[in-house]
Protein backbone atom coordinates (compact mmCIF):
# COMPACT_ATOMS: atom_id res chain seq x y z
CA UNK A 1 0.00 0.00 0.00
CA UNK A 2 0.75 3.60 -0.53
CA UNK A 3 3.22 5.48 2.18
CA UNK A 4 1.40 7.82 4.44
CA UNK A 5 1.01 11.43 4.54
CA UNK A 6 3.81 13.48 2.73
CA UNK A 7 5.44 9.95 1.99
CA UNK A 8 2.84 9.30 -0.22
CA UNK A 9 4.28 10.41 -3.64
CA UNK A 10 7.48 8.39 -2.94
CA UNK A 11 7.03 5.39 -5.25
CA UNK A 12 7.75 3.60 -8.47
CA UNK A 13 5.30 2.10 -9.37
CA UNK A 14 5.83 -1.77 -9.15
CA UNK A 15 9.09 -1.14 -9.26
CA UNK A 16 8.45 -0.24 -5.66
CA UNK A 17 9.24 -3.56 -4.62
CA UNK A 18 12.87 -3.91 -5.78
CA UNK A 19 13.34 -0.52 -4.25
CA UNK A 20 11.47 -0.50 -1.45
CA UNK A 21 10.85 2.25 1.07
CA UNK A 22 13.07 0.44 3.73
CA UNK A 23 15.64 0.30 1.09
CA UNK A 24 16.14 3.94 0.39
CA UNK A 25 15.42 4.65 4.30
CA UNK A 26 18.40 2.20 5.00
CA UNK A 27 20.40 4.24 2.25
CA UNK A 28 19.40 7.94 3.77
CA UNK A 29 20.35 6.84 7.39
CA UNK A 30 23.40 5.18 6.53
CA UNK A 31 24.50 8.30 4.40
CA UNK A 32 23.29 10.53 7.41
CA UNK A 33 20.62 12.19 4.87
CA UNK A 34 16.98 11.73 6.94
CA UNK A 35 15.72 14.81 7.35
CA UNK A 36 15.77 16.02 10.98
CA UNK A 37 11.61 17.26 10.95
CA UNK A 38 9.20 16.06 8.30
CA UNK A 39 9.23 18.56 5.45
CA UNK A 40 6.35 19.23 2.52
CA UNK A 41 9.50 16.97 0.58
CA UNK A 42 10.28 14.11 2.63
CA UNK A 43 14.00 12.67 2.11
CA UNK A 44 12.36 9.41 1.02
CA UNK A 45 10.08 11.06 -1.70
CA UNK A 46 13.03 12.84 -3.10
CA UNK A 47 14.71 9.94 -3.56
CA UNK A 48 11.98 8.32 -5.49
CA UNK A 49 11.11 11.75 -7.54
CA UNK A 50 14.85 11.45 -8.84
CA UNK A 51 14.58 7.47 -9.89
CA UNK A 52 11.53 8.35 -11.37
CA UNK A 53 13.03 11.60 -13.30
CA UNK A 54 15.46 8.93 -14.83
CA UNK A 55 12.22 7.04 -16.41
CA UNK A 56 10.64 10.42 -17.85
CA UNK A 57 13.64 12.54 -18.81
CA UNK A 58 11.90 14.14 -21.42
CA UNK A 59 10.03 16.16 -18.47
CA UNK A 60 10.86 18.55 -16.29
CA UNK A 61 11.02 17.42 -12.45
CA UNK A 62 7.43 19.66 -11.79
CA UNK A 63 6.01 17.65 -14.70
CA UNK A 64 7.81 14.37 -13.16
CA UNK A 65 5.88 15.01 -10.04
CA UNK A 66 2.88 15.40 -11.47
CA UNK A 67 3.21 11.21 -12.79
CA UNK A 68 4.05 10.39 -9.44
CA UNK A 69 0.82 11.83 -7.44
CA UNK A 70 -1.45 11.38 -10.85
CA UNK A 71 -2.62 7.46 -9.57
CA UNK A 72 -2.72 8.76 -5.92
CA UNK A 73 -6.49 8.59 -6.30
CA UNK A 74 -8.31 10.35 -2.73
CA UNK A 75 -5.19 11.84 -1.01
CA UNK A 76 -4.08 14.96 -0.12
CA UNK A 77 -0.33 15.34 -2.05
CA UNK A 78 1.87 18.36 -2.47
CA UNK A 79 2.03 20.51 -5.30
CA UNK A 80 5.91 22.13 -4.78
CA UNK A 81 6.68 24.71 -7.03
CA UNK A 82 9.93 24.21 -9.14
CA UNK A 83 12.00 26.03 -7.31
CA UNK A 84 10.94 23.82 -4.00
CA UNK A 85 11.86 20.51 -6.29
CA UNK A 86 15.19 22.21 -6.81
CA UNK A 87 15.87 22.66 -2.81
CA UNK A 88 14.93 19.08 -2.10
CA UNK A 89 17.15 17.71 -4.61
CA UNK A 90 20.31 20.08 -3.81
CA UNK A 91 19.40 19.42 0.27
CA UNK A 92 19.56 15.36 -0.43
CA UNK A 93 23.17 15.42 -1.77
CA UNK A 94 24.77 12.55 -4.14
CA UNK A 95 25.38 9.95 -1.10
CA UNK A 96 22.33 8.60 -0.72
CA UNK A 97 22.41 7.41 -4.48
CA UNK A 98 25.22 6.24 -4.67
CA UNK A 99 24.60 4.11 -1.24
CA UNK A 100 21.32 3.07 -3.13
CA UNK A 101 23.87 1.87 -5.90
CA UNK A 102 25.98 -0.04 -4.31
CA UNK A 103 22.83 -1.99 -2.67
CA UNK A 104 21.99 -2.47 -6.12
CA UNK A 105 24.76 -2.98 -8.20
CA UNK A 106 25.75 -6.64 -8.85
CA UNK A 107 24.97 -9.55 -11.77
CA UNK A 108 21.15 -9.89 -11.91
CA UNK A 109 20.24 -13.30 -10.16
CA UNK A 110 18.94 -16.21 -12.82
CA UNK A 111 18.14 -19.70 -13.95
CA UNK A 112 19.49 -19.05 -17.22
CA UNK A 113 23.10 -20.00 -16.13
CA UNK A 114 24.44 -21.06 -19.65
CA UNK A 115 23.21 -18.15 -20.50
CA UNK A 116 25.77 -15.57 -18.20
CA UNK A 117 28.43 -18.08 -17.77
CA UNK A 118 30.90 -20.07 -20.38
CA UNK A 119 32.61 -22.82 -18.92
CA UNK A 120 31.83 -22.18 -14.70
CA UNK A 121 33.03 -18.41 -15.49
CA UNK A 122 30.86 -15.36 -15.31
CA UNK A 123 31.15 -13.50 -18.35
CA UNK A 124 31.78 -9.82 -17.87
CA UNK A 125 33.01 -6.93 -19.78
CA UNK A 126 34.37 -3.52 -19.18
CA UNK A 127 34.41 -0.28 -21.02
CA UNK A 128 33.52 3.41 -21.09
CA UNK A 129 31.41 5.75 -22.98
CA UNK A 130 30.87 9.82 -22.69
CA UNK A 131 27.55 11.61 -21.70
CA UNK A 132 26.81 15.00 -22.16
CA UNK A 133 25.99 17.33 -19.67
CA UNK A 134 24.74 20.78 -19.54
CA UNK A 135 26.71 23.60 -20.72
CA UNK A 136 26.40 26.05 -17.54
CA UNK A 137 29.38 27.70 -16.08
CA UNK A 138 29.32 25.67 -12.97
CA UNK A 139 29.77 22.29 -14.66
CA UNK A 140 33.02 23.87 -16.74
CA UNK A 141 34.76 24.18 -12.89
CA UNK A 142 34.65 20.27 -13.10
CA UNK A 143 34.64 18.65 -16.69
CA UNK A 144 35.65 20.17 -19.91
CA UNK A 145 33.96 19.86 -23.56
CA UNK A 146 35.58 17.61 -26.42
CA UNK A 147 37.79 18.67 -28.72
CA UNK A 148 37.01 18.25 -32.35
CA UNK A 149 37.36 19.06 -35.89
CA UNK A 150 35.85 22.79 -35.46
CA UNK A 151 37.19 23.32 -32.18
CA UNK A 152 35.28 22.42 -28.89
CA UNK A 153 32.05 20.03 -28.65
CA UNK A 154 28.77 21.54 -28.13
CA UNK A 155 28.63 20.18 -24.68
CA UNK A 156 30.73 19.41 -21.66
CA UNK A 157 31.24 15.57 -21.08
CA UNK A 158 31.79 13.18 -18.28
CA UNK A 159 33.43 9.88 -19.16
CA UNK A 160 31.40 6.73 -17.30
CA UNK A 161 33.03 3.50 -17.03
CA UNK A 162 30.82 0.48 -16.37
CA UNK A 163 31.78 -3.38 -15.42
CA UNK A 164 28.96 -5.31 -17.03
CA UNK A 165 27.36 -9.05 -16.74
CA UNK A 166 27.17 -9.87 -20.22
CA UNK A 167 24.48 -12.05 -20.17
CA UNK A 168 21.63 -9.81 -18.26
CA UNK A 169 23.45 -6.61 -18.90
CA UNK A 170 23.36 -5.50 -15.70
CA UNK A 171 25.79 -3.58 -13.64
CA UNK A 172 28.13 -5.06 -11.54
CA UNK A 173 30.23 -1.63 -10.63
CA UNK A 174 30.83 1.93 -12.57
CA UNK A 175 33.16 4.61 -11.76
CA UNK A 176 32.87 7.96 -13.72
CA UNK A 177 34.57 11.51 -13.67
CA UNK A 178 35.85 14.24 -16.06
CA UNK A 179 36.38 13.39 -19.56
CA UNK A 180 39.94 14.53 -19.85
CA UNK A 181 40.63 10.98 -17.97
CA UNK A 182 41.06 8.13 -20.03
CA UNK A 183 39.57 4.89 -19.87
CA UNK A 184 42.49 2.82 -18.33
CA UNK A 185 42.99 5.49 -15.69
CA UNK A 186 39.26 4.74 -14.43
CA UNK A 187 39.29 1.13 -15.03
CA UNK A 188 42.21 0.21 -12.15
CA UNK A 189 39.00 1.99 -10.00
CA UNK A 190 37.05 -1.26 -11.13
CA UNK A 191 39.53 -3.54 -9.84
CA UNK A 192 37.59 -4.15 -5.97
CA UNK A 193 34.30 -5.73 -8.33
CA UNK A 194 36.47 -8.64 -9.55
CA UNK A 195 36.03 -11.63 -8.46
CA UNK A 196 37.83 -15.26 -9.48
CA UNK A 197 35.41 -17.24 -11.12
CA UNK A 198 34.81 -13.51 -13.51
CA UNK A 199 36.30 -13.54 -17.18
CA UNK A 200 36.52 -10.08 -18.13
CA UNK A 201 36.44 -9.14 -21.66
CA UNK A 202 37.41 -5.68 -23.00
CA UNK A 203 39.13 -4.41 -25.84
CA UNK A 204 42.54 -3.05 -27.02
CA UNK A 205 42.21 0.30 -25.09
CA UNK A 206 42.52 -2.05 -21.93
CA UNK A 207 45.54 -4.00 -22.89
CA UNK A 208 48.09 -1.84 -21.04
CA UNK A 209 50.66 -4.32 -19.11
CA UNK A 210 50.30 -2.96 -15.71
CA UNK A 211 46.91 -2.60 -15.61
CA UNK A 212 46.56 -6.34 -16.90
CA UNK A 213 48.61 -7.01 -13.91
CA UNK A 214 46.38 -4.94 -11.79
CA UNK A 215 43.30 -6.78 -12.79
CA UNK A 216 44.59 -10.30 -12.87
CA UNK A 217 45.85 -9.73 -9.28
CA UNK A 218 41.94 -9.75 -8.52
CA UNK A 219 41.68 -13.72 -8.99
CA UNK A 220 39.47 -12.74 -12.22
CA UNK A 221 40.03 -13.91 -15.30
CA UNK A 222 40.77 -11.86 -18.31
CA UNK A 223 40.15 -12.26 -22.50
CA UNK A 224 41.65 -8.57 -23.95
CA UNK A 225 42.19 -7.53 -27.62
CA UNK A 226 45.59 -6.28 -28.11
CA UNK A 227 47.03 -4.57 -31.37
CA UNK A 228 48.21 -6.91 -33.68
CA UNK A 229 51.36 -5.31 -34.29
CA UNK A 230 52.53 -5.38 -30.49
CA UNK A 231 55.43 -7.41 -30.23
CA UNK A 232 54.97 -10.30 -27.95
CA UNK A 233 57.62 -13.27 -27.26
CA UNK A 234 56.37 -16.74 -28.19
CA UNK A 235 57.54 -18.97 -24.95
CA UNK A 236 55.96 -22.04 -26.74
CA UNK A 237 53.01 -23.68 -29.60
CA UNK A 238 49.87 -25.44 -29.15
CA UNK A 239 48.14 -27.65 -31.50
CA UNK A 240 45.17 -24.86 -31.81
CA UNK A 241 47.33 -22.79 -33.18
CA UNK A 242 47.96 -19.88 -29.82
CA UNK A 243 50.99 -19.87 -28.40
CA UNK A 244 51.80 -18.78 -24.65
CA UNK A 245 53.37 -15.21 -23.88
CA UNK A 246 54.59 -12.49 -21.37
CA UNK A 247 52.80 -9.24 -20.87
CA UNK A 248 55.17 -7.70 -18.35
CA UNK A 249 55.04 -9.84 -15.88
CA UNK A 250 51.72 -11.24 -16.17
CA UNK A 251 51.73 -14.44 -18.42
CA UNK A 252 49.44 -14.91 -21.34
CA UNK A 253 48.07 -16.86 -23.79
CA UNK A 254 47.75 -15.63 -27.50
CA UNK A 255 45.46 -16.68 -29.58
CA UNK A 256 45.18 -14.83 -33.45
CA UNK A 257 42.21 -14.82 -35.46
CA UNK A 258 41.38 -13.56 -38.86
CA UNK A 259 38.52 -11.95 -39.19
CA UNK A 260 36.11 -12.13 -41.92
CA UNK A 261 33.03 -9.47 -42.46
CA UNK A 262 30.72 -10.11 -44.99
CA UNK A 263 28.35 -7.53 -45.82
CA UNK A 264 26.10 -5.74 -49.24
CA UNK A 265 29.26 -4.07 -49.97
CA UNK A 266 31.45 -7.64 -50.21
CA UNK A 267 33.56 -8.94 -47.69
CA UNK A 268 36.60 -7.34 -45.96
CA UNK A 269 39.00 -9.67 -43.90
CA UNK A 270 41.33 -8.66 -40.80
CA UNK A 271 43.25 -9.75 -38.10
CA UNK A 272 42.64 -9.60 -34.03
CA UNK A 273 44.58 -10.89 -31.69
CA UNK A 274 43.51 -11.96 -28.14
CA UNK A 275 45.44 -12.37 -24.91
CA UNK A 276 43.93 -14.14 -22.48
CA UNK A 277 45.33 -15.87 -18.77
CA UNK A 278 43.59 -18.63 -19.38
CA UNK A 279 46.74 -20.67 -20.34
CA UNK A 280 45.05 -24.48 -20.36
CA UNK A 281 44.12 -24.61 -24.34
CA UNK A 282 42.31 -28.29 -23.69
CA UNK A 283 40.11 -26.67 -21.02
CA UNK A 284 39.54 -23.31 -22.50
CA UNK A 285 39.64 -24.11 -26.50
CA UNK A 286 40.89 -21.03 -28.78
CA UNK A 287 38.24 -21.23 -31.41
CA UNK A 288 35.54 -20.87 -28.49
CA UNK A 289 37.29 -18.00 -27.02
CA UNK A 290 37.45 -16.12 -30.33
CA UNK A 291 33.75 -17.13 -30.54
CA UNK A 292 32.72 -15.66 -27.03
CA UNK A 293 34.75 -12.71 -27.72
CA UNK A 294 31.89 -11.50 -29.38
CA UNK A 295 29.63 -10.98 -26.59
CA UNK A 296 32.32 -7.83 -25.15
CA UNK A 297 29.75 -6.07 -27.46
CA UNK A 298 27.39 -6.51 -24.64
CA UNK A 299 28.20 -3.48 -23.01
CA UNK A 300 27.59 -1.30 -26.50
CA UNK A 301 23.63 -2.18 -26.15
CA UNK A 302 23.70 -1.16 -21.95
CA UNK A 303 25.37 2.34 -23.23
CA UNK A 304 22.36 2.38 -25.95
CA UNK A 305 19.91 1.47 -23.16
CA UNK A 306 21.23 4.43 -21.43
CA UNK A 307 22.23 7.17 -23.58
CA UNK A 308 18.99 6.39 -26.53
CA UNK A 309 16.34 4.70 -24.98
CA UNK A 310 16.55 6.23 -21.55
CA UNK A 311 17.21 9.73 -22.05
CA UNK A 312 16.73 10.15 -25.70
CA UNK A 313 19.67 11.60 -26.61
CA UNK A 314 19.13 14.21 -24.27
CA UNK A 315 22.19 15.75 -22.04
CA UNK A 316 21.65 15.15 -17.77
CA UNK A 317 19.49 17.79 -16.43
CA UNK A 318 22.30 19.13 -13.70
CA UNK A 319 24.20 22.04 -13.98
CA UNK A 320 26.10 21.72 -11.32
CA UNK A 321 29.05 18.88 -10.62
CA UNK A 322 27.18 17.64 -7.69
CA UNK A 323 23.80 17.06 -9.53
CA UNK A 324 25.93 15.27 -12.40
CA UNK A 325 27.20 12.72 -9.70
CA UNK A 326 23.15 12.73 -8.12
CA UNK A 327 22.10 12.40 -11.45
CA UNK A 328 24.14 9.48 -12.82
CA UNK A 329 23.84 7.64 -9.45
CA UNK A 330 20.17 7.76 -10.39
CA UNK A 331 20.28 6.91 -13.75
CA UNK A 332 22.32 4.03 -12.93
CA UNK A 333 19.87 2.57 -10.30
CA UNK A 334 17.43 3.27 -12.75
CA UNK A 335 18.64 0.86 -15.06
CA UNK A 336 19.33 -1.70 -12.86
CA UNK A 337 15.87 -1.72 -11.58
CA UNK A 338 15.00 -2.42 -15.09
CA UNK A 339 17.65 -4.96 -16.11
CA UNK A 340 15.96 -6.75 -12.40
CA UNK A 341 13.18 -6.77 -13.69
CA UNK A 342 13.44 -7.61 -16.87
CA UNK A 343 15.83 -11.03 -15.76
CA UNK A 344 12.73 -11.78 -13.21
CA UNK A 345 10.09 -11.88 -16.10
CA UNK A 346 12.26 -14.18 -18.24
CA UNK A 347 12.96 -16.41 -15.90
CA UNK A 348 9.16 -17.19 -15.38
CA UNK A 349 9.74 -18.90 -19.50
CA UNK A 350 12.16 -21.73 -19.13
CA UNK A 351 14.75 -21.33 -21.22
CA UNK A 352 14.31 -17.83 -22.26
CA UNK A 353 17.66 -16.30 -22.36
CA UNK A 354 17.70 -12.82 -20.38
CA UNK A 355 19.16 -10.81 -23.36
CA UNK A 356 16.40 -11.54 -25.68
CA UNK A 357 13.70 -9.07 -23.64
CA UNK A 358 12.88 -6.10 -24.94
CA UNK A 359 14.25 -2.52 -22.75
CA UNK A 360 12.26 -0.44 -24.47
CA UNK A 361 8.89 -2.23 -23.44
CA UNK A 362 10.11 -2.63 -20.19
CA UNK A 363 10.75 1.07 -19.76
CA UNK A 364 8.00 2.36 -20.95
CA UNK A 365 5.89 -0.37 -18.51
CA UNK A 366 7.71 1.31 -16.32
CA UNK A 367 6.30 4.55 -16.82
CA UNK A 368 2.84 3.69 -16.92
CA UNK A 369 3.24 1.83 -13.62
CA UNK A 370 4.35 5.08 -12.29
CA UNK A 371 1.23 7.18 -13.17
CA UNK A 372 -1.32 4.47 -11.93
CA UNK A 373 0.51 3.58 -9.13
CA UNK A 374 0.59 0.24 -9.95
CA UNK A 375 0.62 -1.78 -6.55
CA UNK A 376 1.00 1.37 -4.83
CA UNK A 377 -3.13 2.17 -4.56
CA UNK A 378 -5.57 -1.01 -4.10
CA UNK A 379 -7.04 -2.16 -7.47
CA UNK A 380 -4.13 -0.67 -10.00
CA UNK A 381 -1.91 -3.25 -10.37
CA UNK A 382 0.32 -3.24 -13.68
CA UNK A 383 2.51 -6.95 -13.00
CA UNK A 384 5.76 -6.04 -14.58
CA UNK A 385 6.60 -9.62 -15.05
CA UNK A 386 3.25 -10.74 -16.67
CA UNK A 387 2.72 -8.18 -18.80
CA UNK A 388 6.60 -8.56 -20.05
CA UNK A 389 6.02 -12.57 -20.64
CA UNK A 390 2.87 -12.13 -21.30
CA UNK A 391 1.29 -10.43 -24.92
CA UNK A 392 3.10 -7.52 -24.66
CA UNK A 393 6.35 -8.80 -24.13
CA UNK A 394 6.93 -11.55 -26.86
CA UNK A 395 7.89 -14.97 -25.72
CA UNK A 396 11.09 -14.99 -28.00
CA UNK A 397 11.45 -11.43 -28.72
CA UNK A 398 13.84 -11.66 -31.63
CA UNK A 399 16.03 -9.07 -30.78
CA UNK A 400 16.48 -6.00 -27.90
CA UNK A 401 14.30 -3.65 -29.18
CA UNK A 402 17.10 -0.66 -28.61
CA UNK A 403 19.93 -2.13 -29.68
CA UNK A 404 21.42 -4.16 -32.90
CA UNK A 405 20.23 -7.72 -33.47
CA UNK A 406 23.53 -9.95 -34.00
CA UNK A 407 21.16 -12.35 -34.46
CA UNK A 408 20.02 -10.62 -37.64
CA UNK A 409 20.87 -11.60 -41.80
CA UNK A 410 22.08 -8.57 -41.83
CA UNK A 411 24.64 -8.82 -39.21
CA UNK A 412 27.94 -10.20 -39.09
CA UNK A 413 28.26 -13.05 -36.50
CA UNK A 414 31.03 -15.56 -35.13
CA UNK A 415 31.68 -18.74 -36.49
CA UNK A 416 35.00 -20.18 -35.53
CA UNK A 417 37.21 -23.28 -35.39
CA UNK A 418 39.33 -24.91 -33.44
CA UNK A 419 42.32 -23.61 -35.07
CA UNK A 420 43.31 -20.42 -33.37
CA UNK A 421 43.17 -18.99 -37.14
CA UNK A 422 39.76 -19.12 -37.74
CA UNK A 423 36.79 -16.64 -39.90
CA UNK A 424 34.70 -14.84 -37.14
CA UNK A 425 32.98 -11.49 -37.01
CA UNK A 426 32.42 -8.70 -34.21
CA UNK A 427 29.04 -7.20 -34.38
CA UNK A 428 29.29 -3.69 -35.68
CA UNK A 429 29.23 -1.04 -32.85
CA UNK A 430 25.65 1.01 -32.31
CA UNK A 431 25.44 4.27 -33.57
CA UNK A 432 26.48 7.56 -30.79
CA UNK A 433 23.73 9.79 -30.03
CA UNK A 434 23.69 13.37 -30.97
CA UNK A 435 22.67 16.61 -29.25
CA UNK A 436 20.90 19.87 -30.17
CA UNK A 437 19.37 22.43 -27.81
CA UNK A 438 20.23 24.72 -24.73
CA UNK A 439 19.59 22.36 -21.78
CA UNK A 440 16.48 23.87 -19.24
CA UNK A 441 16.86 22.66 -15.49
CA UNK A 442 13.25 22.03 -14.78
CA UNK A 443 11.49 21.87 -17.99
CA UNK A 444 12.72 20.62 -21.46
CA UNK A 445 15.99 18.23 -20.85
CA UNK A 446 17.80 18.83 -24.09
CA UNK A 447 17.76 16.54 -27.03
CA UNK A 448 20.46 15.18 -27.26
CA UNK A 449 25.27 -8.78 -8.73
CA UNK A 450 23.57 -10.34 -7.18
CA UNK A 451 23.18 -8.09 -4.45
CA UNK A 452 19.74 -8.34 -3.25
CA UNK A 453 17.77 -6.32 -0.23
CA UNK A 454 16.99 -8.64 2.60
Amino acid sequence: MVAAGRFAPGHLGELTQLVPFEMVDDALERTGAVQSRVRLLPSRVVVYLLLAGCLFAELGYGQVWHRLTAGLHGLAVAAPTASALRQARQRLGVAPLRALFDLLRGPAATTAAGAVSWRGLLVCAVDGTLMSVADSAANLTAVVKQRCNHGAGGYPTVRVLALVACGTRSVIDAVFGPASIGEPGYAARLAGSLRPGMLLLADRNFAAADLLTHLAATGADLLVRCKSGRRLPVRSRHRDGSYLSQLGSLAVRVIEAEIGIVTSAGRRTGTYRLVTTLLDPHRYPAGELITLYHQRWEIETVYLELKSTILGGRVLRARTPAGIDQEIYALLVTYQVLRTAMTDATDTIPGLDPDRASFTIALHTARDQVIQAASVIADTVIDLVARSAGGSWPRSCPTDASGPNPASSNAPSPSTTPAARTSTAPPTKPPSTSTSSTPDLDSRPTRQTERRWS
